[in-house]
């Protein structure tokens, strides 16, 4: 039992998995679709579950098709760092201490994301 455990995927990953999947394809994919194009082994239920939350998120539009929806994303593929900031934003506010965990966060950055970090929040944009 502890060997699937283990073998979980980091959140946020099955995600983007699903997001590069709907980008490659260009038009409304079903779940069933993208189940196939990720070529891994995820139920169908699992697909549609990621892809109602994206769509809880604003991320992906969905219409309906046949007794399902189809779904596309919102945003071109350029947005893919879109989806990654506001999963972070997301995890930024689970935590009450938004002080510290921020204080962790900026303590764990290499001396060059440091350095562009700080350059963002000095530039005028």
């Amino acid at each position: 039992m502890t060997e699937a455990k283990d073998e979980r995927r980091p959140a946020g990953e099955l995600e983007a998995s699903v997001m590069a999947a709907l980008w490659a394809a260009g038009t409304p994919q079903t779940p069933g679709q993208v189940q196939r194009s990720l070529h891994a082994e995820l139920a169908r239920t699992t697909v549609t579950t990621i892809l109602s939350r994206l769509h809880d998120k604003g991320v992906v539009d969905r219409r309906r098709q046949g007794r399902g929806y189809a779904y596309q994303p919102v945003r071109d593929a350029q947005d893919a760092h879109g989806l990654t900031a506001r999963r972070m934003h997301s995890e930024l506010n689970r935590d009450s201490d938004r002080e510290t965990v921020l204080a962790r966060f900026v303590a764990q950055l290499s001396p060059d994301d440091e350095r562009i970090l700080r350059d963002l929040l000095e530039s005028d944009g």
